[in-house]
């Protein structure tokens, strides 16, 4: 898919972002992290990961970010923003962070100098000119068509904006493509209420080319009446109007400015209904200045949960900003009511919990849900109650990729029950979790259990008979997933009979490994053996091959050991920015993620140790280009945080870190039951010289998450040059 090309300017310049650093960071910012000075939000950059690397078009969809700079709330239900996807369009109301194919964009708005006096239509012929002056969490300011002011920001589900026309303007006109968004739709309708205000439903397109088949409603009001009003649809175009429908249509709203040049507009929305959407608006309808205050303030007491002493440097930055980028997503899904439309098209009622939907389950099983489970375990219950509940209304198995209310069944392998399991093992464990067993079990050993139309476990007629499937990279989807059921029926249920059969089931990744290649490799269901490069998901057999966390001793004894296994590995590692195709590491997509912790499987974690502060640095900047991949809902935000602290979660189903350097001098974690202190990182310093937990000698690159969970302390020595014998005593665990 290609990627187009925006307008935007990177405005916040390395001199402004830290002039407003140092103005916030006056007094005190070499001090302990628990400065309350210290504004977090402003440390973020919402323009980081916005835009793509030069290059030919596919290297450039592959290492965008996807990312967005407008408004939102954590784990809001409106992103309001500019889109990745046609941005000449307007400010969206909603839009995915770091979903790498074209989607929503519902509902585009765009203010205008003058009257007008003909259709928008698709409103794919302006030229706004984005100079962005402010783009931090919460708050999104830009100049368009060189002199509109458009400053916004959002609440829980309602989108405000603040609109200042330049002073020599008598008119100007506010256009709304209710018929609009990202992609092409084909139901829309709204009608004009007031000579301020309009409401209506529009459906949610296609999402990577399949249909979405949501309805998002919305109510929408200005501060004060338009002395012009009407509606267009395709070409036409109809002054007093109050009525349009269909795809390509919309409203405006020409205002006299002549004393007065600011205008405000505020949208509420529900994926329930017209009414919700009036109700959400009026609920949390506020002026705009306190509504910024209010986000930016919620974005402080989410970003803080994690504190750092740097708070001037350009690492600051990119933290902050990647920690924002894993809170964004999953989004509320359910109204202020408590109501939310169901898997099975039907509304429910959210009874003392917050539904969520945006579940990039295949991306963010890997990091994100750990970190959410870590800092947030009530939130994270709830996600994972809102899994439990789409499963039972869309068919009784898990989905893998959910987008409002459908199923997309984008990706593969069955990451729904390995989220699961790392929410539990990570501290997320107030939800039934005899339902998800059973949820789990089912889609494990029922072949033809779906989500929807989707098969929660293709090929699983195959996988149970050969104890492979027909692409190896589904093979080794499924084998994670068992060994997470594993876990996850001994650890919360104390199930062993679960525990034994699928921990042995997880050892099926051995079927996949060919004697005379030395590579696991996808199979025929006659057991002959496929081409080397078939069988292989958004990545190659080299990607693949360490794709066996939960047991890396057998996957190196199998190949030959420690030598054999690190030769590989350097070989693997020669460069960073493979595509899909290219054999060597993608740092930019996740089937990769956790291939530099490997070192430590090996008795070489000095290698682990350089590696990952390479990725780092030479992977990730302050850089509107700034990622080396698609974020994808957070999953890319949070192996950033992780790799950062010097901690990253390894093995489904196990709450534990392997270990390597943190960046920063001293890192608080604010966490449930105490706080966690990591000291004496270093941006110069990238191997580990020695490690104390709290005050003891600790010489292994394993550390259990009991360990950690209660607070304490983790004190790092660390050094110019790799010390090859520390980390070396006890061994990682790996699981046969």
């Amino acid at each position: 898919m290609s990627l187009k090309k925006n307008n935007y300017t990177f405005k916040l310049s390395f001199i402004t972002y830290f002039s407003i650093i140092s103005l916030v960071c006056s007094v005190g910012c070499s001090e302990a992290p628990s400065n309350p000075q210290v504004n977090h939000a402003i440390l973020v950059n919402t323009q980081i990961g916005n835009k793509g690397k030069p290059g030919n078009t596919d290297k450039r969809y592959h290492e965008a970010g996807f990312t967005f700079p407008g408004a939102t709330y954590p784990f809001g239900m409106v992103q309001f923003t500019p889109t990745f996807f046609n941005p000449n369009k307007g400010f969206v109301i909603n839009q995915l962070s770091g979903a790498g194919c074209e989607h929503m964009g519902n509902l585009p708005l765009l203010p205008l100098k003058g009257e007008i006096s003909e259709s928008p239509d698709d409103m794919m012929h302006f030229d706004p000119g984005y100079d962005i002056q402010e783009s931090t969490a919460g708050f999104y300011k830009a100049t368009l068509f060189d002199d509109v002011t458009a400053e916004l920001t959002v609440t829980k589900r309602t989108g405000i904006a603040k609109i200042i026309y330049p002073d020599t303007l008598q008119k100007g006109t506010v256009i709304i493509g209710t018929g609009i968004n990202a992609t092409k739709m084909k139901d829309a309708s709204v009608k004009i209420i007031t000579p301020n205000s309009f409401e209506g439903y529009a459906d949610g397109g296609s999402f990577c080319g399949a249909d979405s088949n949501y309805k998002i409603y919305f109510v929408g009001k200005f501060k004060k009446d338009a002395q012009e009003y009407g509606t267009w649809e395709n070409k036409y175009f109809n002054k007093q109007n109050r009525k349009a429908g269909g795809a390509n249509s919309g409203v405006f709203f020409t205002f006299d400015v002549s004393d007065n040049k600011e205008l405000q507009y505020e949208i509420g929305v529900s994926y329930v209904s017209i009414e919700n959407a009036r109700e959400n608006l009026e609920s949390e309808k506020s002026d705009f200045e306190e509504v910024k205050e209010n986000t930016l303030q919620k974005w402080n007491e989410y970003l803080k949960k994690i504190e750092i002493n740097d708070t001037t440097s350009e690492h600051a930055g990119q933290f902050y900003t990647h920690l924002y980028h894993a809170l964004i997503h999953p989004s509320l899904f359910s109204d202020i009511n408590g109501e939310y439309i169901g898997a099975d098209g039907e509304v429910h009622y959210a009874n003392n919990f917050d539904f969520y939907t945006a579940f990039s389950n295949w991306d963010t099983y890997r990091t994100q849900i750990q970190l959410l489970s870590i800092l947030f375990p009530e939130k994270a219950s709830d996600i994972v109650t809102s899994h439990l509940e789409f499963a039972e209304q869309s068919g009784g198995g898990f989905p893998r990729w959910v987008l409002a209310n459908r199923e997309t069944g984008i990706m593969q392998g069955d990451p729904t029950s390995i989220l699961i399991a790392n929410a539990y093992a990570f501290g997320a464990t107030d939800f039934d979790t005899k339902k998800a067993l059973k949820i789990m079990l089912r889609g494990a050993e029922e072949p033809g259990t779906k989500s929807q139309k989707k098969l929660t476990r293709p090929q699983l007629s195959s996988y149970l008979e050969n104890g492979y499937t027909g692409n190896a990279s589904i093979t080794l989807e499924y084998t994670s997933s068992d060994f997470a059921i594993a876990q996850f029926a001994k650890q919360a249920l104390d199930d062993e009979v679960v525990r034994n059969k699928y921990k042995k089931r997880a050892q099926n990744w051995k079927k996949l490994y060919n004697p005379e290649t030395f590579w696991l490799q996808s199979r025929h269901a006659d057991g002959s053996w496929k081409d080397q490069e078939l069988g292989f998901r958004e990545g190659t057999y080299k990607d693949y091959f360490w794709m066996v966390p939960y047991n890396l001793s057998g996957l190196i004894d199998t190949l030959g050991g420690n030598e054999v296994a690190v030769e590989r590995l350097d070989n693997y590692f020669t460069q960073l920015d493979a595509d899909y195709d290219q054999t060597w590491f993608a740092a930019g997509n996740e089937p990769s993620f956790q291939a530099p912790w490997t070192f430590n499987w090996t008795e070489a974690p000095h290698k682990t140790q350089a590696l990952v502060r390479r990725i780092v640095q030479e992977q990730y900047s302050l850089k509107d280009n700034g990622l080396p991949g698609n974020d994808d809902l957070g999953a890319m935000g949070a192996w950033y945080v992780f790799a950062n602290m010097g901690l990253y979660p390894m093995i489904p189903g196990i709450g534990g870190f392997s270990i390597s350097t943190p960046l920063f001098e001293r890192i608080k974690i604010d966490l449930p039951d105490g706080e966690l202190v990591i000291t004496s990182g270093s941006k110069s310093h990238s191997y580990i010289e020695s490690l104390e937990l709290n005050g003891k000698k600790y010489n292994s690159t394993w550390i259990q998450w009991d360990e950690l969970k209660n607070g304490g302390t983790l004190e790092f020595e660390t050094s110019e040059q790799a010390i090859k014998d520390w980390g070396n005593e006890n061994p990682p665990p790996s699981f046969r």
